[in-house]
């Protein structure tokens, strides 16, 4: 077990130091050899829009198995080269952003699946918490040496160490198999329909956060530093939380979703009400722990209950919640940009809350209604 963790721990680091150097790093090296606002939004847009339609694809054509995460892997290891040799050419790095985000896309939901079949719940924000600390340390390691080529190489050196642990990890043969798996049921997205539309709107409200926050803030007053240091201090405390969220981790998995996700309103009307204060600005990131720690591990968990194809209900979470939801999260925090920008994303974020409270039943009742109209003999 302690092996497991180990090769656990080391993917979710290399893997979410990738992530670290893509989004605080890679728009400055864009901006650097003059890529347009423009041209940077619809390179940024690329990955979570290929993580949203890859499920899919899989849903209807392929299967998720061993094979084909080798080939993610191989794929994975391609983008480095490709990452070199594009950066130049804006339409062919876009091009080299549609199989990054789809590799990328792809490998996560395998690893998380297995994290959590192998570790279980409780220990599984333990392992997590690793990724967490390898984006804090590219963050701060990278800031003090920072140039294009320097970022290119962050960026392969932690490519080639996360398909190295994802393939050790993927020789455990009672987890992997190049057989297709035998599903005992079909895979439906509206039997639980208010659930996915919530983590859809709880990653739109998200928008404002990961696109304006440095900006919006800076303009209230509070110092480029501390905004660095107000990023790392919510990252220190969503560590704490997976360290710790065991003991949590073990009650009503519904219910913790909806309290994480009220806690992320409230913590948007502080930024809203309050964007000068710099001590309610600490308070509020200290509640990323709960909007992204708790939240993550719960309805990850609670999905893993809900379907039998886990690996699949993975995909889909992170592609409808992160891939479409981060980009019309972006779109919208765009447009709302200003002295309501966080007031937008908590009346977003309570609808993500309210809508939980939707009857499963209610959903099946209107989906027969409709059936049943269809089905009615004409004349």
């Amino acid at each position: 077990m302690n092996k497991q963790f180990f090769n656990i721990s080391a993917f979710f680091f290399f893997y979410f130091s990738i992530i670290g150097v893509w989004v605080i790093f890679l728009p400055k090296m864009l901006h650097n050899i003059h890529y347009t606002p423009e041209q940077i939004g619809i390179i940024f847009s690329i990955p979570p829009l290929m993580r949203f339609l890859t499920p899919f694809f899989f849903l209807k054509l392929f299967s998720l198995t061993q094979r084909v995460l080798h080939i993610t892997l191989i794929m994975m290891l391609l983008c480095i080269p490709f990452l070199y040799l594009t950066i130049h050419d804006f339409r062919l790095f876009a091009l080299a952003n549609i199989f990054f985000g789809v590799s990328f896309g792809l490998v996560l939901p395998y690893m998380e699946t297995y994290s959590l079949t192998v570790l279980a719940k409780e220990r599984y924000g333990r392992a997590r918490l690793f990724g967490s600390i390898g984006f804090t340390i590219v963050a701060l390691v990278l800031a003090q040496i920072f140039s294009n080529d320097i970022g290119l190489h962050f960026i392969a050196f932690n490519v080639i160490f996360t398909a190295i642990f994802a393939y050790i990890i993927s020789q455990d043969e009672r987890h992997f198999s190049n057989n297709k798996e035998k599903k005992t049921s079909q895979f439906s997205l509206s039997s639980h329909l208010p659930l996915w539309v919530s983590i859809f709107l709880m990653q739109v409200g998200f928008g404002a956060f990961y696109s304006f926050f440095t900006i919006y803030e800076t303009e209230h007053g509070i110092s480029l530093q501390t905004v660095s240091f107000l990023w790392s201090f919510g990252v220190f405390c969503e560590i704490v939380l997976f360290y710790y969220q065991a003991h949590i981790i073990k009650f009503n998995l519904l219910n913790i979703i909806k309290f994480s996700i009220f806690i992320t309103a409230f913590r948007w009307v502080i930024l809203y009400l309050f964007p000068e204060s710099l001590w309610l600005a600490y308070f509020s990131q200290s509640l990323h722990a709960f909007s992204f720690a708790l939240y993550h591990t719960a309805t990850l968990s609670y999905l893993y209950e809900l379907y039998h194809d886990k690996k699949l209900a993975s995909q889909f979470y992170y592609g409808f919640g992160f891939g479409l939801g981060g980009f019309v999260g972006s779109l919208v925090a765009g447009y709302f940009y200003g002295p309501y920008l966080f007031l937008s994303s908590a009346l977003i974020t309570i609808l993500a809350f309210f809508i939980l409270f939707v009857k499963r039943s209610a959903i099946m009742s209107l989906q027969n209604d409709t059936r049943a109209k269809h089905e009615k003999p004409m004349g």
